[in-house]
């Protein structure tokens, strides 16, 4: 018989990974690296360029919540290579979707206000941002297991609602109609007018006023609807003597 805490050839291999697959809400985080280029758009030094003359974004996803709030996940998302488009591609795609994550856009809504939640002034812009992410895994330089992000969930997920908690809008951006519109004007309430009967002239509509108080107030509280005002000429009720 195996002694468990003798022989350890059947213990279970500590892994400190998220699982493939795993949705959640995460911020991004840029790691400047001092490397700019204006006609790309490359401003601020957010940039960072390697050795081989690549260019990316170094970036550090925070999970905010759930079983793994609070875990980090590092990664790059590509600007340039020198070996083709491809992996600037990559990158501009990602980052479509990223914003479409976080502004709720369909990737199918090509609305006037949609192409212009998808543009951004530089690389501040998303700096911060949050979105929902599926997280992966993939190997680091030296071939041992990490995790990845290499793509957003959008509103058109089901699990989108639910993660997210309603829709994040990102420093800088302001849209164009809000999820909730409050009504642009609000009317006091006023009862309808009673209907002219035959014979009888409808009273000119004057907007309502509560009456003002007398000068001497009884010890006792009046009856929520008070009798009809004395009229030129009539007889005061008992209530009033």
């Amino acid at each position: 018989m195996t002694n468990t805490w003798t022989d350890f050839n059947d213990a279970r291999q500590n892994s400190n990974l998220i699982p493939k697959g795993t949705i959640a809400r995460v911020r991004l985080t840029i790691r400047p690296g001092g490397f700019s280029d204006p006609a790309q758009g490359w401003t601020g030094g957010y940039a960072k360029r390697g050795a081989s003359g690549a260019v990316y974004l170094d970036v550090e996803y925070t999970v905010l919540e759930g079983q793994y709030a609070k875990r980090k996940i590092w990664s790059m998302i590509g600007l340039y290579s020198p070996k083709g488009p491809d992996w600037g591609n990559m990158g501009r795609g990602f980052m479509r979707g990223m914003l479409n994550s976080s502004r709720g856009l369909s990737d199918k809504d090509n609305s006037p206000e949609a192409q212009n939640a998808r543009r951004i002034s530089s690389f501040a812009d998303i700096d911060g941002i949050e979105f929902v992410a599926r997280i992966d895994v993939g190997t680091d330089s030296n071939g041992q297991d990490k995790n990845d992000i290499r793509q957003a969930v959008t509103h058109d997920h089901k699990e989108y609602a639910a993660i997210m908690g309603g829709i994040m809008a990102p420093v800088g951006y302001s849209p164009a109609q809000p999820v909730y519109a409050a009504p642009t004007q609000q009317h006091a309430y006023a009862p309808a007018a009673p209907q002219p009967q035959e014979g009888y002239a409808a009273p000119a509509q004057q907007v309502y006023a509560p009456a003002a108080p007398h000068a001497q107030q009884p010890a006792y509280h009046q009856p929520q609807s008070a009798p009809a005002p004395v009229q030129s000429g009539g007889v005061r009720p008992t209530w009033a003597k």
